[in-house]
């Protein structure tokens, strides 16, 4: 069967992009949509994302495009997977480096360098489902008010702990103050903050000192393109299928990652 022009000039897919440092999560769609209109798609197309990365994190960005965009809340519900580097000789307000930092200072009689297999124990005591308050410089809708909005106005922030659920975690490495680790979790799982409790159940600080998102099921950073690779002109043949049509394939394998 021949396709309609507009049809044919309106793709439908999936990008999946290595994102940057300093770029926001709207900005890559942003890109995207300009140059899938260099490519001949319509002034209309819809581009979105399948999760945020702030602008301090890099990684896996799964861009929605067309038909697409329907699979957002399917993607959203998908384990992801993080590298995250804490810095436990340091706190601040929003638990990363987007804020001013200060030193942490332990209370008298604690370990200001707690050994490896303490740091691996408290690691431990994450996996599974637990109760996690998110930062309240964050986009959490609190009576029509977004938290960081009211947090910058300096008025008091009621965030409430939620359940979220952590499928694995693990020491990559520990060099102090440094700790880096391997977080597989759902939906819904802030790393500030855990970066914030883990400092908490070492009786150190807990900054968020970097951040790689590996993995938004099913795909692995192994399918990621480079951002910066991208032609100018995208189209329908820079896809990768939509999952679920008669017409598409699966998601790729991480052997066939470009």
């Amino acid at each position: 069967m021949t396709l309609a022009p507009e049809t044919q000039r309106s793709p439908s897919g999936i990008l999946v992009i290595d994102k940057p440092l300093g770029r926001t999560s709207m900005n890559i769609c942003a890109v995207v949509r300009a140059k899938l209109r260099r490519g001949g798609a319509p002034k209309g197309i819809k581009v979105g994302h399948g999760g945020t990365l702030d602008p301090l994190a890099s990684g896996v960005l799964v861009i929605l495009i067309g038909r697409a965009t329907r699979l957002c809340d399917r993607i959203m519900q998908g384990r992801k997977r993080y590298l995250m580097t804490i810095d436990l000789a340091h706190v601040s307000p929003t638990h990363d480096r987007e804020s001013e930092f200060t030193p942490y200072i332990p209370p008298i009689g604690t370990l200001p360098q707690p050994p490896a297999d303490r740091v691996i124990r408290a690691l431990e005591t994450f996996q599974g489902t637990i109760d996690q308050v998110p930062p309240i410089h964050s986009a959490i809708n609190l009576g029509g008010s977004r938290a960081y909005h009211l947090a910058r106005e300096g008025l008091d922030v009621p965030v409430r702990a939620r359940p979220v659920t952590i499928d694995s975690i693990s020491l990559v490495s520990y060099h102090w103050p440094l700790l880096t680790i391997d977080v597989a979790c759902g939906k819904g799982t802030y790393m500030r903050s855990l970066a914030r409790d883990i400092g908490l159940a070492l009786g150190t600080g807990g900054v968020l000192d970097s951040l790689r998102r590996t993995e938004v099921a099913p795909y692995s950073i192994d399918h990621a393109r480079n951002f910066h690779d991208l032609p100018g002109n995208l189209i329908q043949a820079d896809l990768d299928p939509v999952p679920g049509n008669e017409d598409s394939a699966n998601p790729p394998d991480a052997d066939q990652s470009r």
